[in-house]
């Protein structure tokens, strides 16, 4: 029998953990460039050493994301990606590490009370929501939790240990830590106090501890992977991934194996 969704998270985890080695977590934007070089990105990045593939959903008012990934969700929403769109990408590119479905809350919302379900089908594993804190929509959070996928949940680096405690309490899979407030984007250092905000994040959750925002170069992966489970990467990957899938793909050639070495 197949592992569920959850489980194949999980399992990851547990599998890095047994080899001492952290996970690579890289995030790319469905549709960019374009649905075909999506799923060679996606093949090339399992391939590359991605443990798990953050799979952005583009939104037209994307908050939380710096210019990087904004410029990439315009160009995927230009060529008409959607919800469905996403799904039917997955389907085909039969990906064989967990796919975690990156996304605003109105564009799940908007794909109905299946989405999850549907989601599921296509191959997906995770999700995880950039604009629902925790106790902000009790119904819809349980919507998620009770769904087929693991509901990653985000922690920011001013988050007190309680909200910490609750925050993770309400999630599966892991934990995202944001390592700096703001927009994501490359950054040319780590915040100081990032090690500290891992540990409190560490004593409030048996959860993995994944850090993300910011990490764009190996030493910089390699700095995150010596105190968290994984690291995730983005808009270094997107910027790659615009030139070439294969600029994409030896960027995280090179992470991955900083983050074995660290």
């Amino acid at each position: 029998m197949a592992p569920s969704p959850v489980g194949m998270i999980e399992r990851r985890f547990a599998e890095l953990n047994e080899a001492r080695t952290r996970a690579f977590v890289p995030y790319i934007t469905a549709g960019h460039p374009d649905v075909s070089r999506t799923i060679a990105l996606i093949h090339g990045l399992q391939d590359a050493g991605a443990d798990v593939i953050e799979l952005g959903l583009p939104f037209s008012d994307p908050m939380a994301d710096g210019p990087i990934i904004q410029a990439s969700s315009q160009q995927a929403l230009e060529q008409g990606m959607s919800f469905d769109g996403l799904l039917d990408l997955v389907s085909r590119a039969k990906p064989r590490v967990p796919i975690v479905l990156f996304s605003y809350l109105n564009p799940v919302i908007a794909a109905g009370y299946d989405a999850l379900t549907r989601a599921s089908q296509a191959g997906i594993s995770g999700v995880l929501i950039t604009d629902l804190p925790v106790g902000a929509d009790p119904d819809r959070e349980a919507w998620f939790g009770a769904g087929p996928l693991a509901y990653i949940r985000l922690v920011a680096p001013t988050t007190p240990q309680a909200r910490m405690k609750e925050i993770a309490e309400h999630g599966s899979g892991f934990v995202y830590l944001i390592s700096r407030l703001g927009v994501t984007g490359v950054r040319d250092d780590m915040p100081a106090e990032l090690p500290s905000t891992v540990q409190r994040l560490r004593s409030s959750t048996t959860l993995p501890v994944c850090v993300g925002f910011g990490v764009s170069r190996p030493e910089q992966a390699a700095a995150v992977a010596r105190i968290a489970d994984g690291v995730v990467v983005g808009s270094a990957i997107v910027r790659a991934a615009g030139q070439s899938v294969e600029q994409a793909v030896s960027l995280a050639s090179s992470l991955r194996a900083a983050i074995d070495a660290a």
